[in-house]
């Protein structure tokens, strides 16, 4: 078994597309020559509905990479991390205010998409796909409000449609599983709370 978290440390274009296609070259045919019965492969929800964003495309050229390799596969498609909205919030910012859309989106915490790939690593594979989600469809613009506030972080959030994610444009409902996802539990309200509660702890 081969569980396959591999991740671009740079998000251009050209550089997620070559950081992709180079992984897959050598750990594929490496997988199969070494008989291996279970590549687990961490993949993005909606990522072939984003083609027009660089990332997306990468990641769409490796579930096709795995797909033809050879080696029987579960693809594990995860909606966005609780963990990224900062971060989002952080590039959309210019002084006082973070400009976002309003982009729907189902996210997760980072430890429930664990558990489910580890969950789904020790099953058949299903030489397919496995979308994994959180329980809330929420919009980007109102996630980021809902943290800064918890932080008592004193920014405020703009909401501009036109922004759509992640520099890019994208269909409606494209951050958001099919109906046959498997949910995850934790909120986000819930997982805020605990982040703040550790913070609080480590000083």
């Amino acid at each position: 078994m081969v569980v396959d978290l591999t991740n671009s440390p740079s998000f251009e274009d050209s550089a997620v597309m070559n950081f992709f296609q180079t992984s897959a070259h050598h750990l594929l045919p490496a997988e199969a020559a070494a008989g291996v019965q279970h590549h687990v492969a961490l993949s993005i929800v909606g990522a072939d509905r984003m083609v027009n964003l660089g990332y997306m495309r990468a990641k769409v050229m490796q579930e096709k990479a795995i797909e033809a390799a050879g080696v029987p596969y579960t693809i594990v498609r995860a909606t966005q991390f609780f963990e990224f909205i900062g971060s989002l919030a952080d590039a959309a910012t210019d002084g006082q205010t973070v400009r976002l859309s309003n982009v729907l989106m189902q996210p997760l915490a980072a430890d429930d998409i664990a558990k489910a790939i580890a969950r789904i690593a020790l099953q058949a594979p299903r030489n397919g796909h496995i979308n994994v989600a959180g329980p809330e469809r929420r919009q980007l613009d109102d996630l980021a409000r809902e943290l800064l506030k918890a932080k008592h972080d004193p920014r405020q959030v703009v909401t501009d449609p036109s922004l759509g994610y992640f520099g890019g444009q994208v269909p409606e409902n494209a951050l958001v599983p099919d109906n046959d996802a498997l949910l995850v539990t934790t909120r986000f309200s819930d997982w805020l709370a605990d982040s703040q509660a550790e913070v609080v702890q480590k000083r």
